[in-house]
């Protein structure tokens, strides 16, 4: 389920460079969650899902925050500077930021092996990310590292919830919640016959609505919340690779050998870290 997910995110990052032929930034971050939104209240009023309660508002307030509103709009700021491999390098700190998150949110006690093979991944991906980069890092890294954060607290605490209220239930009421926002400001965002709208980015844009933003996290909050958020996690080492894979398909942009070696590396530190021991 986690490998599902992350497969589904690794096409963000390209899709939304796509989407920003035609788009902004800003509306293609609150659009998308708009577009997700309606169709999770569709799927809650059809289904009954019963209402949450108490506590759990709170819960799904601080998960929308950061995989509605903050992973979204910093990612989708970045993109207009870097292309989408650097992207998807500079995310590769994503899995050690989702495991503290998973440590903080939910009390989970990763080994010290776990975190040995956790640094290691993190931190070959960002010695790539530094090799391809020439040794610096863009001003666009600093957005990207807020989505980092972002996007690890909505993945720690929707895996929390997701014990209670069920992994489609939690993100679909993380979009319902932030639909008084995103709505009118999609609305309000629109570039009404300001410039040309393209086909692909139309389709890039319902991409990142519908999957990267809705769908995806039907089986990536399911993963988490049955193998651990610091364990199935770390399966997102391996998404600055498929995102190589995506820019290659759908923007041109090089894989050279280099890529290679470094995502064999990497598989070979998340398989290592899998056997780790984590108590719950």
């Amino acid at each position: 389920m986690g490998f599902l997910g992350v497969t589904a995110f690794s096409i963000t990052l390209p899709a939304t460079i796509v989407a920003l032929e035609s788009f902004n930034p800003y509306f293609i971050s609150l659009g998308r969650a708009a577009v997700a939104g309606l169709c999770a209240l569709v799927i809650l009023l059809v289904t009954r899902t019963a209402v949450p309660r108490g506590r759990m508002w709170r819960d799904i307030a601080v998960a929308s925050a950061g995989v509605v509103f903050g992973f979204p709009l910093f990612s989708s700021w970045a993109m207009q500077y870097v292309p989408a491999n650097h992207g998807g390098v500079v995310l590769g700190i994503l899995p050690l930021a989702t495991a503290v998150a998973g440590v903080v949110i939910n009390g989970e006690r990763p080994s010290l092996l776990f975190w040995f093979f956790g640094v290691l991944g993190s931190a070959t991906v960002v010695i790539f990310s530094l090799l391809q980069g020439s040794g610096g890092l863009h001003i666009a890294d600093l957005a990207l590292l807020a989505a980092v954060i972002s996007a690890a607290v909505g993945y720690a605490q929707g895996a929390r919830l997701s014990h209670s209220l069920g992994a489609w239930q939690t993100i679909c009421w993380a979009l319902v919640i932030a639909l008084p926002i995103t709505l009118p400001a999609g609305i309000l965002l629109y570039p009404y016959g300001s410039v040309q709208i393209t086909g692909s980015a139309i389709a890039a844009f319902f991409y990142v609505a519908l999957i990267s933003q809705f769908a995806s996290f039907f089986a990536w909050y399911k993963g988490l919340a049955l193998g651990g958020v610091a364990r199935v996690g770390q399966m997102q080492l391996l998404q600055p690779f498929l995102t190589f894979a995506a820019a290659y398909m759908l923007l041109g942009e090089r894989i050279d050998l280099l890529t290679v070696l470094f995502a064999a590396l990497v598989i070979f530190f998340v398989a290592l870290g899998r056997k780790a021991p984590i108590r719950r």
